[in-house]
């Protein structure tokens, strides 16, 4: 009697295992495994989010605040923000001596009293 035995397909001592021949071929993977080429699974249009927010709306509503500014920024006098980057009219920026920038309303009132110190300063 010998005491090699040989265990067939699947067996305990099988150093490679069928899942693994089927992952390292392509077949019998799940759609959420990586598929080789560095790609994500495509995201099945249909399926909705679970969750209370709006991505369409927010999707919409920057569309149409980058169309804004786009045309405003097509203006003879309009300016920056220092801290939101859009553009405005001059007469809607205040123009904040210390730090060196234009800032909108509402940076503004989010800044309140507090000073932000900037690397350039904008022209005035």
């Amino acid at each position: 009697m010998s005491n090699n035995h040989t265990q067939g397909p699947g067996g305990a001592g099988n150093q490679n295992p069928q899942g693994y021949r089927r992952e390292r071929d392509g077949r019998g993977q799940s759609p959420n495994t990586f598929n080789g080429t560095g790609a994500l699974p495509p995201v099945n249009a249909g399926r909705g989010y679970a969750g209370g927010f709006d991505f369409e709306a927010m999707i919409e509503s920057l569309r149409e605040l980058f169309a804004r500014d786009r045309q405003v920024a097509s203006q003879q006098d309009s300016k920056r923000c220092g801290i939101c980057y859009l553009y405005f009219s001059s007469e809607e920026l205040q123009y904040r001596e210390e730090e060196g920038f234009y800032v909108c309303a509402g940076c503004a009132h989010a800044l309140g009293k507090q000073t932000l110190r900037m690397i350039r300063r904008q022209q005035k």
